[in-house]
């Protein structure tokens, strides 16, 4: 097999761990009401499931990184899929609720150190001209999650019962874990690093976007935690219609993973952009015209299309403004996502009581333009002196050389990295 197979390989398998993860970290609000029944246990204690979940991968995510920065990636990679396997046949094995949530806990664990390496390695593999279309590979798994894992977990869990849903994403990722192994070239842990080269234009406009990112998360998450009150409440759907509306954003997202894709190859800015105007118009919308059926369907998908922009995007320009190693600040990048999700879900249930589920929309669009206003605001309109562009020139040279020599160990007979 040559190297341009082995590395198209390895990046399927790692597009397929994105989707078993995502689909693992969300499946048991499909599962709920099984779970709850089968351990005795309430609704909001199957719910702590997801949200404590989601609080690990905030607060592990960069002190796993920094422990794991020796660890070659393929082993690394291995290791964390070996854990996922062994956390979701815990998890189907579960007696009581203890050992479910404890199951969640190994696997939060891994998924918060999996973020924050994967698209660093998947890139690592391929010419930087074509990052923005291997992102959108990885994470068009996490897309498909929403598309498809998370539903068709849901059925098996109904046809089989919950564990068996467990079980097969296990096999998925024993499969996922057996072509990695095989196919991922033994990255050394410092593959991305560019260390005190990094320059502090590049150090600001990290932490720049990691705020945008934070605000525009916070936004989406306000709303879509509660996007099914919403539907049947404002919009007056049917419940039997709430999931076939979630598959039109489901699918909306997936087209979203290769807008945002085509964004990061050929213009950053739009990339930053785009999503958090885009996330505004549509929550927004919703608010002034979310009861009108037709219109809420196209302001859902649309949301679904922004939010999956958002993420692709960010996880590119990560790379290019990483300030030090790359899988750190992706570790940072995921960090600020999931607290995005917290704080929205959190800031959405006060406002139940309050504007009630409408008033979601309201919040979640402003702060989608706070976000958008942080971005434009800050944006860089300085023409760097000749000085400043020499010295970022030999940055991004020396930077190019570090990741290349630590490349070349990896691949066998070729010069170059493979094009997709």
């Amino acid at each position: 097999m040559n190297s341009t197979a082995r590395a198209i390989g390895a990046l399927l398998a790692l597009s397929a761990s994105t989707f078993i993860f995502v689909t693992t970290e969300t499946l048991p609000i499909g599962l709920l009401t099984l779970i709850s029944a089968d351990l005795s246990k309430s609704p909001s204690a199957i719910g702590l499931l997801v949200t404590g979940y989601g609080l690990v991968v905030v607060v592990a995510s960069i002190p796993l990184t920094q422990l794991t920065r020796r660890v070659p990636r393929r082993l690394l990679l291995s290791s964390l899929l070996a854990m996922f396997v062994a956390a979701s046949v815990l998890s189907a094995a579960a007696s009581g609720y203890a050992v479910l949530l404890g199951a969640r806990v190994v696997t939060a664990l891994s998924q918060a150190l999996f973020w924050a390496v994967v698209v660093p390695t998947a890139t690592s593999l391929f010419r930087p001209e074509v990052h923005g279309r291997v992102v959108a590979v990885v994470f068009g798994g996490s897309s498909l999650a929403a598309v498809l894992g998370v539903p068709a977990g849901t059925w098996l869990g109904q046809q089989a019962g919950w564990r068996a849903s467990f079980l097969a994403l296990a096999a998925v990722a024993v499969l996922a874990l057996v072509v990695i192994a095989s196919l991922l070239p033994p990255t050394p842990p410092d593959y991305g690093r560019a260390g005190s080269e990094v320059t502090a234009p590049g150090t600001r406009q990290y932490w720049r976007l990691m705020t945008m990112a934070a605000l525009a998360v916070t936004g989406a998450f306000t709303f879509f935690t509660y996007v099914t009150p919403f539907l049947t409440q404002v919009s007056a759907f049917p419940a039997a219609a709430v999931g076939p509306l979630l598959l039109v954003r489901g699918i909306a997202g997936v087209v979203g993973v290769a807008v945002g894709g085509y964004l990061v190859d050929h213009s950053a800015r739009i990339a930053v952009l785009v999503p958090p105007a885009a996330q505004a118009v549509a929550l927004l919308g919703l608010y002034v015209a979310g009861d009108i059926p037709y219109v809420a369907v196209a302001l859902v998908a649309l949301s679904g299309l922004s939010f999956a922009v958002l993420t692709t995007a960010l996880a590119g320009q990560v790379l290019r403004f990483a300030p030090g190693r790359r899988d750190l600040a992706a570790a940072g990048a995921s960090t600020a996502v999931n607290a995005g999700i917290t704080a929205g879900a959190f800031i959405g249930s006060l406002l139940l009581t309050g504007l009630g589920v409408r008033g979601t929309a309201l919040i979640g669009g402003l702060l989608s333009l706070a976000a958008l206003a942080f971005v434009i605001g800050h944006a860089d309109r300085r023409r760097p002196s000749a000085v400043q562009r020499m010295s970022m020139a030999n940055n991004r040279a020396a930077a190019a050389r570090s990741r290349e020599s630590s490349a070349a160990a990896a691949r066998s007979a070729t010069s170059s990295a493979p094009a997709i």
